[in-house]
């Protein structure tokens, strides 16, 4: 493990919150316990080893580089990941995130494309990728592979074959000699170990960082319902929608359902079988739409001086698909949020495709890029879609579908942006608010929203844009913190 990255974590403080169990630190701590060989979240409830055999390490990667397996109990493949921040280590996160979907997406990795989709060199790229992170970028994606793995055998039917190739290895021969490398056990083996024991539909767990926000990110979601796409029941603490996705060129297409569980910090997830052969992705993709990576204990502080009453574990919901993210976004300039929905629910009731779901809620999938870029102006225009939007829509699907735009998170932030500002009829407004909701950029701000100047009381965008400095690098979270308090009238 890289010393200098080693050296930032404090072993007493570290070994305190091991010691608690202290889910605020899950993600960000792994605790390598050398009497076992094993490495655990800090939530992991084993015994707790003594202080004199722990190493502690920032991220699984340099874990299981130092020589430690992943604990079978606790699971470090369920643990929250990181957000994206304004800060230093921006590009190595970018790589990291980017590194991330190649993973899931079973994509081979060439480092120099990589570096130059960020604009750096090859050599610049490992070298502050082994700064932030502790090991080399072919590590930190053979171990994403690995934990990827380890999650389909435990939790999902799919033979080993296919197990191997949905986390990213080209043989099963590779996948098989790598495994034992890491684990010390066969493919084979840990499935016996923990046998798939789900008969009904399949559930999974994803955990997240307390305290979350649920009721208003149930509300937020609840406000912007698509009938046919979505559905949330506040009661129960539960939505599902359906989801689309290009898989190696295969367009899969099926359903999600799940629900909070505040007790466990959890979100348990069901999944269509259709969307199996994608379950990396389609992990991240919830993670990312519910914001489940975010790190309550550093946002809530730097809100502190936001006005409006103080939401412990404010979450910024994005969207499951970046371009439909970005649609809705176009669809609600300059109307109010239920004009948006229902200018957003006639373009899926005329666009979307019809889908059988165990769900009588959930009947339509959201139009792809190539859908909206193929349709006619007129034919969208007759959905009462002003002029200016139709263009605005249909530029951005050509734009996505010819792969010149890419709206996912880990996608460089500001050549998108600056890709977006060229299209007709997207104005900063619509940049920043993209990239707030399909890009999960954190520190977004839409200077010229009406909602953020009527809760700050003003109408001097400049003034706003300048208090708005202080709240860097979440300023999205402040963004959602002043919505919430027009809505609560407050």
């Amino acid at each position: 493990m890289n010393a200098a990255h080693a050296a930032t974590i404090d072993p007493h403080a570290a070994y305190r919150a091991v010691q608690a169990h202290d889910a605020r630190f899950d993600g960000r701590l792994f605790v390598g316990v050398t009497s076992t060989g094993v490495y655990c979240r800090p939530v992991c409830r084993v015994r707790t080893p003594m202080q004199r055999n722990c190493r502690f390490f920032h991220n699984a990667p340099s874990a299981e580089s130092a020589g430690f397996r992943p604990c079978l109990r606790c699971r470090p493949e369920l643990a929250p990941g990181l957000s994206l921040v304004d800060s230093p280590q921006v590009l190595a996160q970018h790589a990291a995130r980017m590194i991330d979907e190649a993973a899931r997406a079973g994509d081979d990795l060439y480092l120099p494309a990589v570096a130059e989709r960020l604009g750096v060199t090859d050599r610049h790229l490992r070298r502050i990728f082994a700064a932030a992170h502790g090991v080399s970028p072919i590590d930190y994606l053979t171990t994403q592979r690995l934990l990827l793995a380890k999650r389909l055998l435990t939790d999902t039917p799919l033979p080993v074959t296919e197990v191997a190739h949905a986390s990213g290895f080209a043989s099963l021969r590779r996948f098989n000699a790598a495994f034992a490398t890491r684990y010390r056990m066969s493919p084979t083996s840990l499935r016996r170990q923990r046998p798939f024991a789900t008969r009904g539909a399949l559930v999974l767990r994803l955990a997240y960082r307390p305290p979350y926000d649920t009721c208003g990110v149930l509300a937020f979601i609840g406000a912007r319902c698509v009938r046919g796409v979505e559905a949330v029941d506040a009661a129960a603490l539960s939505l599902r929608r359906t989801l689309t996705l290009m898989h190696r060129g295969e367009r899969l297409v099926g359903w999600l359902a799940g629900r909070f569980v505040p007790a466990r910090s959890e979100f348990e997830l069901q999944v269509a079988a259709s969307l199996l052969p994608a379950l990396g992705t389609v992990l991240e993709r919830v993670r990312q739409g519910l914001d489940l990576d975010a790190d309550p204990a550093l946002i809530d502080s730097a809100l502190a001086a936001v006005p409006g009453p103080v939401v412990p574990g404010i979450r910024v919901p994005a969207g499951m698909n970046g371009f439909e993210s970005a649609v809705r976004v176009i669809l609600g300039q300059q109307v109010t949020v239920a004009a948006a929905r229902t200018l957003v629910s006639r373009l899926v009731e005329r666009f979307g495709t019809p889908i059988d779901t165990p769900h009588a809620d959930l009947t339509r999938c959201f139009p792809d890029a190539a859908t909206l870029a193929a349709a006619s102006a007129e034919a969208i225009g007759t959905l009462g879609i002003v002029r200016q939007r139709v263009g605005a829509l249909q530029a951005l699907a050509r734009e996505v579908h010819a792969g010149r735009i890419d709206l996912h998170r880990g996608a460089p932030l500001h050549a998108t942006q600056d890709a977006l500002r060229e299209l007709p009829g997207i104005g900063e407004w619509t940049v920043q608010l993209i990239a707030m909701r399909a890009l999960a950029w954190p520190d977004a701000f839409p200077a010229t929203d009406i909602g953020v100047l009527n809760a700050l009381g003003t109408r001097d965008a400049k003034a706003v844009a300048l208090r708005a400095e202080a709240w860097r690098p979440w300023r999205s979270y402040a963004v959602m913190r002043l919505w919430q308090t027009l809505e609560s009238g407050t």
